[in-house]
Formats: structure tokens, sequence, C-alpha cells
């Protein structure tokens, strides 16, 4: 399977990316048991098919190590060049509180041990308490490690627009941010977008399929319980849609993307990951890979295949407007996880 051009996207100068990022939260353990080798098999796979990008943190479970994994395979197997087809973007969570250069760089060596590289292609940084402002800190002492070939580039998870702006007029060079963005969460189009594009930032985006929920696995459905939701992104964004506007709504939102969907010879989740790659600022969607256990290559390839028309996304914003507000609900991107 080869990916068209429209699949890529030159994100920095020394990173060209796949616009479907592989996302590894799935292998932290919320989502059941992965075989590592089974895991990095899937990889490889991944790899062929032009998906070539993944999103990771330091906190789920065995990804960092994975990647580390993976990179030694793929030496042994197809030589040291080949390591330049593939792209690791990874999280650093630390708890808030004073910073220093050398609490930084230790947790930073942690990754790029684990990872087995000696540069991170992208460090995203998350911090839970705004109150805190040692996150500004920690991110001078990235900047200064990006200085020292560390780090790549820098980047942010989960930062509201007023926060990204402090940082930004404080002199740090952020490249990327990610959040939530969907057909259900979005959040990211009250600010976030409007500044991103002032200042040349990216947003990756996370959540875009629901995890799982914005599929024909859903369409004509009776509501899931909690016993029926059997992963940790599955419970998370059935509680958006729920805050949203509830099940019934979310079933007139599927029909709509059905039909869209059969219209392009495409699926559901499809269509929800094309709307969000068409916005402004968006430089790619992650989708989460249950390496060995759940794969989705093919499908997720057929949205490079097709375009949405303005009719398309009219019937999609005409259930939209039927919605309840989650920026007035919840607040800014990344706010649910600071209330």
């Amino acid at each position: 399977m080869n990916l068209p051009a429209a699949s890529r996207l030159q994100f920095t100068p020394d990173l060209n990316i796949c616009r479907i990022l592989n996302g590894m939260w799935q292998v932290s353990g919320a989502h059941g048991r992965i075989n590592s080798q089974v895991a990095i098999d899937s990889m490889f796979k991944y790899l062929d098919a032009g998906f070539t990008t993944w999103d990771l943190a330091d906190h789920y479970g065995p990804a960092e190590d994975f990647i580390g994994e993976f990179r030694c395979q793929l030496v042994d197997t197809r030589g040291k060049d080949a390591l330049s087809q593939i792209q690791a973007f990874t999280k650093w969570v630390p708890r808030p509180g004073k910073m220093t250069k050398k609490f930084v760089e230790e947790n930073i060596d942690i990754s790029l041990r684990r990872m087995n590289v000696q540069s991170l292609d992208l460090m995203q940084f998350h911090w839970w308490e705004y109150r805190d402002k040692n996150y500004l800190d920690a991110l001078k002492y990235m900047a200064e490690l990006q200085t020292e070939g560390k780090i790549k580039h820098l980047a942010l998870t989960n930062f509201d627009t007023e926060h990204l702006k402090i940082i930004t007029e404080a002199g740090i060079k952020i490249v990327s941010n990610q959040v939530q963005f969907s057909l259900v969460d979005r959040r990211p189009e009250v600010q976030m977008i409007e500044f991103c594009q002032q200042h040349d930032i990216k947003l990756f985006t996370y959540g875009t399929i629901c995890g799982g929920l914005l599929s024909e696995n859903y369409l004509g459905k009776p509501e899931p319980r909690g016993f029926d939701l059997t992963t940790a992104s599955l419970k998370k964004y059935k509680n958006m849609i729920d805050a949203w506007g509830g099940w019934r709504l979310f079933q007139e939102l599927l029909a709509i993307l059905k039909e869209i969907a059969n219209k392009h010879g495409v699926s559901i989740a499809n269509v929800a990951a094309r709307y969000i790659l068409d916005k402004p600022t968006v430089g790619g969607v992650i989708v989460g890979a249950r390496l060995g256990v759940s794969e989705h290559i093919e499908d997720n390839a057929k949205v490079f295949s097709f375009s949405l028309d303005d009719g398309d996304r009219d019937r999609i914003n005409a259930v939209s407007r039927q919605s309840r507000d989650l920026y007035q609900i919840i607040g800014d991107c990344g706010d649910e996880y600071r209330r």
C-alpha cells in the first residue's frame, strides 16, 4: 500500500510526517494486554503502509520502549538508513513543582534512552496546574536542551489558548499543541485555531473518532452502558458525547456521516477524520493503534482517497448546531484536565 502525497506534511524543515499519527496510548494498559513482539511486528506493518509517525508519552506504559526496540529491529533488518523513515513524538508529563535544569535533563535523558535516540523529534509538554508557574522554567530548560541537541522541537499537550499565549510571549518557540478535536468536541474552533494560525503552530488532534464511537459499530445501536464500554477511550468519549448532546443526537450525526461515507465509498471514521484534517492549522489526526490486537491500516488509508464538499460539511454542521456548547460547559482546550 502506498499512501498518496496528500498524506504527508512538511511539519518542520527536518520532519516530514504522515498526517494520520499512530497513537500509542492504547499500549498503556488501559486497553487490554499487548504482546510486545506482536506489537513490534505490527509496527512494521504500519511503516510499510506509509503510517510512519508515532505519538506516545513517558507514561504510556511501554510505548517509549516499543519505539526503542522497533528502531533496533529496523536497523537489524533494513539498515541504519531506514531510521530516517520514522518519526516518534513523545511527551513529558511531570508533577508540578520546582523545576531545575538537572531534573528536566534527567527526565529527557530517560526518554532518549528508552527510545534509543540521540535527539527527540518532538517533545510535547503537559502541565497539570496553571497556578504553579514552574511550567515556564521547565520549558526554558527544555529550550536549553534543544539548543544542546537533545530535543529537535518543542511542543505542548492540552494547553489552553491563554497559556499558549503566555509561553509564546515568553519567547519559547512552540511548533504544535496536541488537543482534543472532533465533530463532537469543536472547542479548538473558538480561540485556539486563530491563535495558532497567527503564530505558525500546528494542532495534532486526538479523540477525533471518539475512541471508535464515530463508526458503523454504533450506528442504530442502543446507548451503551458502562460495562459495554470495554476500553478507556470508549468510556472517555462516551462521557464527552453525553455532555455534547446525548445518544439520540449522536445517532443523528452517525446517520448523516454514514450517508456521506456511502457517497464517497469510505467509512464513518474516515469522514470524521477528514473533516478535522481539513481544519486550519491541523497538522495531523492521531488514531489509536492497538498493536497486534485491532488494526485499521487499510481503513485509515482511505482518509486520503476523497474530499468533502460544501454540501457534506453543511449537513454535518447542521447537526453540530443542535448540540450543547462544550466551550461553555468545559472551557478551552485541556480545561477538562484542570477542573
